[in-house]
């Protein structure tokens, strides 16, 4: 059953399942006896290799201290290919491991667990997996997640992001599947492992957290298990993400940020998303930017576009994002939490439109470096009219898009683009 079908006939809704998890500072230090309790022997641990810092190296030495031996897959790329999925999948056969690990943000998460399922399909491609629930088997190999970003929260939800590059070089896809074998056996989220993330990286990463919280909790799934933990995760974001993006050693920041991303991703498990990610995996999928940059991007639009249909919620939002709402109507208190957003987006310096976006924008910009030809020619974004029918028309065809507030066609939602890419957010206020 696809979300769209479930939406329209049924009143009933889905709670999908959640591993075991460790969270704090000091967690990650656990994983060679975690490891050894869950029966790893030979374990493959993807990353993206984490160049310039000492954890990667720490938690192999850990596993292998505990007598597991390691093989290390360190090539998976920002909006994770599915190529880099079957290599590990290939490495993980040729070794004959039976486990894994994965170290890093969403895109090692989300490989990984893409490798899992492959590898209990006897090496079936990652792409026949799109959709949801596509797996057949359940026993896949166990997987130990560790986060070194508060971003996704991969390493406790049912979905995971590939791009998949064997479609049409000149209409590049990023998809999303959802399945509920693919969750995690263990989640470690250690803020300690957060001090050597970059600043603009935290940023982004902070509104990839904005954006899993608030899009349940104005989705038409109107989850109500999901709205508590999804209005909290918002108030721990407003609270912390300034302190963690400006100063990276603050503990309670970086804290605050761990357990705002891991409950926002809770939130969205069940609650879903929208255009939000919709748009971002559009973008990604053309362009090879960082995810969590463009959910920014788009985030104050596609709140502007959703708030007519559910003032009462957004008026929630402003709420819990320190916003005083007394003497409000929910039209004004809507709109304060849209300025609540765009100022805290200005306070942690992401850019505020996609054609401002170039490769002086942030440390992790791939723009013209991706993995086919077509990516060459991408270097910079167009923004122009078949840049934005090309983006809306990929909108249209995410899993995603179903669970927005308001109801998308091309109509609608081409504006949103269009203004994502070249619009000024001091629009929206007036």
């Amino acid at each position: 059953m696809q979300v769209d079908e479930l939406l329209k006939p049924f009143p009933i809704k889905e709670f999908h399942p959640f591993p075991r998890a460790l969270l704090g500072p000091g967690a990650h230090e656990m994983i060679g006896p975690e490891a050894l309790k869950i029966g790893f022997r030979k374990t493959l641990v993807m990353t993206s290799g984490l160049r310039g810092t000492d954890i990667v190296h720490k938690i192999v030495e850990s596993l292998k201290y505990h007598g597991i031996e390691v093989v290390v897959y360190d090539k998976v790329e920002s909006n994770p290919k599915d190529y880099n999925v079957m290599d590990a999948v290939t490495m993980y056969r040729e070794n004959s491991c039976d486990s894994f690990v994965s170290i890093g943000g969403g895109s090692s998460h989300d490989a990984c667990k893409g490798a899992r399922v492959s590898v209990a399909h006897d090496g079936r491609n990652v792409n026949e997996f799109e959709g949801f629930n596509k797996s057949e088997n359940p026993k896949n190999p166990p997987h130990i997640a560790v986060s070194t970003t508060a971003g996704t929260g991969s390493e406790t939800s049912w979905a995971y992001v590939i791009t998949d590059t064997t479609t049409d070089p000149d209409n590049p896809h990023k998809y999303v599947a959802f399945d509920d074998y693919s969750v995690t056996t263990l989640a470690i989220d250690d803020p300690v492992l957060y001090y050597d993330c970059p600043i603009d990286y935290t940023a982004q990463c902070g509104f990839d957290v904005l954006a899993h919280a608030s899009e349940p909790y104005v989705s038409r799934l109107n989850f109500q298990p999901s709205l508590g933990n999804a209005l909290h995760a918002i108030r721990l974001t407003s609270n912390h993400l300034r302190q963690a993006v400006w100063n990276g050693q603050d503990l309670p920041g970086r804290e605050g940020m761990m357990y705002a991303q891991y409950i926002a991703a809770q939130a969205f498990n069940s609650g879903g998303l929208g255009i939000i990610h919709s748009i971002s995996h559009a973008v990604s999928a053309f362009y090879d930017t960082h995810h969590g940059l463009n959910n920014a991007i788009a985030l104050p639009r596609v709140w502007a576009f959703n708030m007519p249909v559910c003032y009462d919620r957004f008026a929630d939002i402003a709420e819990v994002m320190g916003i005083d709402t007394h003497g409000m109507t929910k039209p004004q208190a809507a709109d304060a939490a849209l300025a609540g957003a765009i100022r805290l987006l200005r306070d942690v310096g992401i850019p505020e439109r996609f054609v401002d976006v170039n490769e002086d924008s942030y440390s992790k910009n791939r723009l013209g470096q991706g993995p086919t030809k077509f990516y060459e020619n991408a270097k910079v974004i167009k923004g122009d009219a078949a840049d934005v029918d090309r983006i809306t028309n990929h909108v249209l065809g995410d899993a995603c898009t179903p669970g927005n507030a308001k109801e998308c066609t091309f109509e609608t939602v081409r504006p949103v683009v269009e203004h994502s890419m070249t619009g000024d957010l001091d629009d929206l206020l007036s």
